[in-house]
Order: C-alpha cells, then structure tokens, then sequence
C-alpha cells in the first residue's frame, strides 16, 4: 500500500521595501533638483549676470574723463573704476530678488506645495533648504559676475586716471560684498514669496522697498530721515558694495548684518505662517 504525503507550498516572502527618512540632506537636494528643473532659473540667472557684466561695461566704455568731477585733473569720481564696473548692480539685484520670489510663490501658484509638503511633513526644512539653495547658488553666481565686470572695466578703463586692480585696497570686498548682497537679495525674495504666498504680491513688496521707499524716505524730515535711512534695507546691504562709505552711511559689514537682520524677519515670519497655516 502506497501512502502519498501532502507537501505544503512553500511562499517566499517578499523582501522588505527600504524605510526613507526624511534628512536635510535629501530635502537638500530635492530643492536643487526642483530649483535647476525650472527653465526660468538658468534664464534669470544669465539675465542677472548679463545686466551685471554688461552696464559696467557700458558704463566704463562711455566714460568721459573731462566730465568727471575735477576734469583730467581733478580727483577721481568716487570710488574709481568699481563703481563703473558694479553700476549694473541694482538692475541685477531686481532679477535676483524676483528669481527668489518665484521660487517660493511659484510653488503655491501652481499647487506643487501639496506635494512638497506631502513629502516633507515637518514643513520647515522646505523652507530651510529652499532659501540656502537659492542664497548660495545667487551668490556664488553673483560674485563671479562681479568680479568678471571689474575685470572687463579694468581693462576697458586701462590708463585712465580712475584705473583699478584687483590688488588695490578694498577691492576684493567690495567685490565678495556684492556677491554677499545680492544673494542677501534673493534669500529675501525667497522669503517674502513664502510669506505673502503671492508672485505678483513679493515681488512689489520687494521692488518698493529696494527701490521706491530709500526716494520716498528722502521726503521725511531730515532729523528722522538721518536715522532711518541708513537703516532701510537696500542702503544697509549697498553699503558693502561701495569702496568709500558716505558720512551718513553704515558701515560695509554692519550694513551687511542690518540687511541681513531683515531677510531674518521675513523667514521667521514666513516659518511661522508655514507651520500654523494650511498650504
């Protein structure tokens, strides 16, 4: 007599998926990637770096040495040949400064902050990262272009009187203070594009108070325009960017820190809003 034995199927378990954790490194690169994914930040970026570049070469090419102050002979217009090759600086600073916007607004305008957040539920390291991505690359790309217009108007303004090298005193600062500044900039685009969760709405804020509130200020009384100007935040950051500083200027780094004081406040306050509201 024959006794068959039943064998039970065996089952292979499946392997175990690998647990992500969220790190700021991860969120790290996940802002790089979505920041370098946006055909609008290599053009801007370029847009930025040619207005840089290309008014100080303007500027240094259509220089007239007998309308200077003094003529041929007279004293350098202030600081020399820099102040030419850095003239595109402000023109620069709005390009970086609404690049810094959208890249926080735009975000909430097309919805892709649901996502964001679905990936990223402590909220705050988006932030976080957004902004640090944003500041280095601003300003690793604005102080090239700083120091590539010097060079180009150094050699344009080759043997006139108000002629510059890099080895005279103060230029390297001014130049690494420009880089500084603008990537200031757009740090606080970042943040007042995660604050107000509006395009249209940081980038006005950000054009009034670099542009239109340092003209306004000069309608106050002169004893509260004395002590508020200085303190506004393009006059504050500008004054690294100047080689000699005006009597009723900050100083290059405390303007830097001032400056940097507002970004400071925009964030927190964009942090806080992140954190208690709903995307």
């Amino acid at each position: 007599m024959t006794t068959a034995t039943a064998t039970a199927p065996t089952t292979t378990a499946a392997p175990a998926r690998p647990a992500y954790k969220v790190t700021w490194l991860r969120v790290l690169r996940s802002e790089w990637t979505k920041f370098w994914s946006v055909r609008s930040s290599p053009i801007t970026l370029v847009t930025a770096l040619f207005l840089l570049v290309g008014i100080g070469a303007i500027a240094s090419l259509t220089f007239d040495p007998a309308a200077a102050p003094g003529g041929n002979d007279g004293p350098p217009i202030t600081d020399g040949a820099i102040s030419l090759a850095l003239m595109g600086t402000i023109f620069a600073s709005l390009a970086i400064g609404v690049l810094g916007v959208l890249v926080s607004a735009g975000e909430y305008s097309t919805g892709m902050i649901r996502a964001t957040l679905a990936a990223v539920p402590k909220r705050l390291p988006t932030s976080w990262a957004k902004t640090a991505v944003f500041g280095v690359v601003a300003t690793i790309v604005t102080a090239a272009g700083a120091l590539g217009a010097f060079l180009l108007g150094a050699a344009i303004l080759d043997g006139e009187a108000i002629a510059m090298s890099l080895g005279d005193d103060g230029v390297l600062r001014v130049l690494a203070g420009t880089g500084i500044y603008l990537g200031l900039v757009g740090m606080w685009g970042v943040a007042l594009g995660a604050l107000l969760r509006s395009s249209a709405g940081g980038i006005a804020v950000l054009v009034g108070m670099l542009l239109i509130v340092p003209g306004l200020s000069s309608l106050l009384p002169a004893s509260i325009a004395d002590n508020v100007t200085p303190y506004l935040p393009s006059n504050a950051g500008q004054a690294v960017t100047h080689l000699n500083q005006a009597a009723d200027s900050l100083g290059p780094w405390t303007g830097v820190a001032v400056f940097a004081g507002w970004v400071a406040v925009t964030l927190v306050a964009a942090a806080y809003r992140l954190a208690r509201r709903d995307a």
